[in-house]
């Protein structure tokens, strides 16, 4: 059932408290409730009936059920015959005809991946053609004592063809084609509303999935259901925060109908509130939605607050809905009852758009509660590459990982899905803002009349769904689609007036306006790209000449011809929401995932889906590290190891870079890198690999993300280092704060020389401490090739962030050798959790002479997570903690289960 967005109410007219709220309304049997059955047990068989599976449950879909392990070796191209097939879901389910035997009951599907047609008892119900919407049918007059339901779903490949080759005959192109041909891709991913990914990306497989990845119920109820609640919160005077709420109703039958509301809100209001106005007058059935406001006192408030400025405090709502048709009220156990429950933070949100302080352009920060903060974090592509393999513990692990790498905003890419509601309850308890791309994605898009009706549904939706989260900072219509068509990425100039058209039709009059059904006071108003100009881009009506301007909106900046750890390349911008370098997974992770006659190094390249292949990676190791010779045994294991220390150390100087910026005349405000996760052990640009564990980028984040930071980023032309101390902190203790500068020698343990000075920070901003020269440094024994630089910020003797830089090349340093490195596993403890044991191991390093970037894997198939890696190892002794969940206590672990590496290791 579709549902309109009209009848909206007047305000608080209707709204008022009540003392008492009984019988009818609580103390009431579960006779009233409105009924939710899911369907369980399918059968999934393919069009000829030569694979079938039975006894199934959902979420499911065809490479989740035949081909579980498309992800290993060479299987994404082996296995892509099942994407070429067409699948039948077929249920066969009883139904108690006589119980149910009035009212409505609707056949909801809330996904089906993607083109599919839908039977219950051989009559069609209706066809879907969008992963993305929930599809609800009527079918009170089909149900019998046996059912049988069946999904009929068409291929994903060849549903997109039907869709291009139509096109084709009415002499219109909708390019992108087909992926370039190292994606080992499918073509026409930009016909179909799924996930776009799912026909291959520069970062994951072509896995074109289908099935029915989210629940299947039948809702047994009289007259309405509650589908979605939104909730804006705003701050309207020094007493009060207000709640603007709207309930958006499904209603199955023809019939206005009548209704009455309570919200129950035990830690914000004395009393429940009952919403009246509607037990005699009519809810229109065209447009079922009922609103209201409701005030809040501002001392029963405590305010929400991004991660690392406060507290996340949410307040639990309940909604109970009664419905019921004509004047004589809802009958006795009719099922007449609807809920919703919900969790709101209170905050106000803005994005600064303000004529900048350098005379060119506008500013692009994010205010919250009324204090300007620098956006710092990463992008977020869907955790697994078949939606129905996606997790809530998949998902906790990764949205963990970003607070604990003390992030605050994650940007959720276009090309993948709306996540679940579990992502969004658990970033808004988390305190990580989303930047919530719509999926659409590096492609223009048909236009067609059933194309945009899809597509309005859609952003209904899911605009319904995640608007009332208080971490949803800021709706995104596309991602790259503007900066895609202006710079002729897909050969759209010979036709740009109907491009330009197109695209307008498809994001302004179509996407944006559906989103202004869930417009906020406390939250931006949607951008249309990114990147994109934002304000600035309204007199171009949004098509600007220059997407990618630095002194507007947000930028993607990526160039790999250049040194990554030259903190000169890169450009000085308002917000960055997309830079990054590759890395490769470790060793390990690969083993996991090739067979044992796979070649390595053949499925490195096979899987690396960048169009320059691998020589962008090779590259930036080659400026720095001593890479071994191809032939050499020991060059695979080196290049894994160097690429995640390049890509590391390359985004940590960029980041650096932006965050140092924030209190110029530049004003840079945001830095989220591509990417944090992965969807299969592959070159990509992530910081966490496919099995969850943290590759060097992520433990360097932890770090070089952390609210108070030094920084120290070379000027080549004046040949020093330009010292500053970043504090995203509201207030500091500012007392015993120095800096200290130790010179090291490769060749010896211990700096060798150490200068200090008294420091102060800027609460909330950047401290730019000073402009030393490298030859201030780099005296009498001490050269740049024989030595290196430490620079700690401290309190007293504690070190509160340190940074190190290296005046050459490590491979053409002087008097790197072997470290001696030793090391034992010096303690063991388990502790019982809920599902697995969690292990934690100290391990007791030691070595003779510096070790440089020492690198610690587990040789195990567990998660796990390092006290730190990829360290500067200057002293004798150092102790690392290892932490895994495992099924039982591993007290055997061995020295031969941990992988150990140093640069040294490799020094020719």
């Amino acid at each position: 059932m579709k549902y309109g967005c009209g009848l909206l109410g007047n305000g608080t007219t209707g709204a008022f408290m009540v003392g008492l709220v009984c019988g009818l309304y609580i103390c009431g049997g579960q006779g009233d409730k409105v009924e939710i059955i899911e369907l369980g047990n399918w059968t999934i068989t393919n069009q000829n009936g030569s694979l079938t599976i039975a006894n199934q449950t959902l979420p499911l879909g065809i490479y989740s059920a035949f081909a579980p392990q498309v992800l290993d070796s060479y299987n994404d191209v082996g296995l892509r015959y099942l994407a070429y097939d067409n699948f039948t879901f077929s249920n066969f389910f009883q139904f108690d005809v006589h119980r149910f035997n009035r009212g409505h009951i609707n056949l909801t599907f809330r996904g089906i991946d993607t083109v599919a047609e839908i039977r219950l008892n051989h009559q069609l119900l209706g066809r879907t053609d969008n992963m993305f919407v929930r599809y609800s049918y009527e079918v009170s007059s089909l149900l019998q004592a046996e059912n049988f339901l069946e999904v009929e779903i068409q291929s994903p490949v060849v549903a997109a063809l039907v869709r291009a080759n139509a096109l084709k005959e009415a002499n219109k192109s909708v390019p992108p084609e087909c992926p370039i041909e190292r994606y080992h891709g499918e073509c026409h991913m930009n016909m179909l509303r799924k996930m776009q990914a799912s026909f291959s990306w520069d970062w994951g497989p072509a896995a074109p999935s289908a099935g029915i990845w989210k629940k299947v119920e039948l809702e047994i109820y009289e007259v309405a259901v509650i589908r979605e609640v939104d909730v804006d919160v705003s701050r309207v005077n020094s007493s009060h925060w207000n709640m603007h709420i709207r309930c958006f109703l499904d209603a199955g039958g023809g019939q206005d109908f009548n209704g009455r509301l309570v919200l129950y809100a035990v830690e914000l209001l004395d009393r429940p509130v009952v919403v009246d106005r509607y037990a005699m007058k009519n809810i229109s059935h065209l447009a079922p939605v009922i609103e209201f406001d409701q005030a809040v006192p501002i001392g029963k408030v405590v305010t929400w607050w991004p991660n690392g400025y406060g507290e996340q405090k949410l307040y639990p709502l309940h909604f109970t809905l009664k419905t019921w048709l004509g004047p004589d009220g809802p009958e006795v156990r009719s099922k007449t009852k609807s809920h919703k429950s919900l969790r709101v933070g209170f905050r106000t949100l803005e994005l600064v758009e303000d004529p900048a302080s350098d005379g060119v352009g506008n500013t692009f920060l994010f205010r919250v509660n009324g204090v300007e903060m620098f956006m710092k974090g990463s992008n977020y592509i869907p955790s697994h590459i078949l939606p129905e393999m996606q997790t809530n513990e998949q998902i906790a692990h990764l949205l963990r990982s970003a607070k604990e790498a003390h992030m605050n905003m994650l940007r959720v890419w276009g090309g993948g899905v709306y996540e679940s509601d579990y992502f969004y309850q658990l970033a808004d308890s988390l305190g990580l803002l989303i930047w919530q791309d719509m999926m659409f994605a590096c492609a223009m898009y048909p236009v067609d009349g059933e194309f945009l009706a899809s597509v309005r549904e859609e952003v209904r939706q899911n605009g319904m769904r995640l608007s009332h989260h208080p971490s949803v900072a800021i709706f995104v219509t596309n991602n790259e689609n503007e900066a895609a068509l202006v710079q002729n990425w897909y050969g759209t100039l010979f036709e740009r007036d109907r491009f330009e058209s197109e695209y307008r039709e498809l994001y302004l009059a179509n996407v944006i306006h559906e989103l202004k059904l869930v417009s906020h006071s406390s939250r931006p108003q949607p951008l249309v790209s990114s990147p994109s100009n934002g304000k600035a881009s309204e007199p171009d009506n949004y098509i600007s000449s220059n997407p990618q301007d630095n002194q507007n909106g947000d930028v993607h900046f990526y160039d790999y011809t250049k040194d990554g750890w030259d903190p000169g390349i890169f450009p000085r911008p308002r917000f960055v929401s997309e830079f990054g370098f590759q890395s490769f997974p470790g060793a390990y992770a690969w083993q996991r995932s090739k067979d044992d006659d796979d070649d390595l190094l053949g499925l490195i390249t096979h899987r690396q889906h960048h169009p320059l292949g691998n020589v962008p990676v090779i590259a930036l190791v080659e400026r720095h590290l001593p890479l071994p010779l191809p032939e050499d045994e020991n060059y695979a294991e080196a290049l894994i190891y160097f690429s995640q220390i390049a890509q590391a150390m390359a985004t940590k100087v960029e980041t650096e870079l932006y965050r140092s910026l924030r209190d110029t005349p530049q004003r840079t405000m945001g830095a989220l890198y591509w990417q944090l996760n992965d969807v299969w052990v592959a070159p990509s640009w992530s910081s966490i690999d496919f099995y969850g564990n943290w590759k060097l980028l992520h433990y360097w984040a932890r770090d070089f993300l952390a609210p108070i930071s030094i920084v120290a980023l070379y000027e080549k032309s004046t040949d020093s280092l330009n010292i500053s101390l970043i504090c995203d902190q509201l207030e500091v203790d500012a007392r015993k704060l120095n800096v200290v500068a130790n010179v090291h020698l490769w060749s010896q343990l211990l700096p060798r020389q150490s200068t200090s000075w008294d420091v102060a920070l800027r609460p909330n901003g950047v401290q730019y401490d000073k402009v030393i020269a490298i030859s201030d440094l780099l005296q009498g024994e001490f050269t740049r090739t024989n030595a290196f630089l430490e620079l700690q910020l401290r309190r007293g003797q504690d070190v509160i962030s340190r940074t190190h830089f290296f005046p050459s090349s490590i491979a053409g340093a002087v008097g790197i050798e072997d470290p001696g490195l030793e090391f034992e596993i010096a303690s063991r403890t388990c502790l019982n959790t809920t599902n697995v044991v969690r292990n934690s191991v100290s391990i007791s390093i030691q070595v003779r002479r510096p070790a440089v970037f020492v690198y610690l894997e587990l040789l195990k198939p567990y998660r796990y997570t390092l006290s730190e890696n990829g360290f500067m190892q200057t002293t004798p002794m150092h102790v690392v903690y290892l932490t895994f969940d495992a099924p039982s206590c591993t007290r055997l672990l061995r020295k031969s289960d941990l992988r150990v590496l140093t640069v040294n290791d490799f020094m020719r």
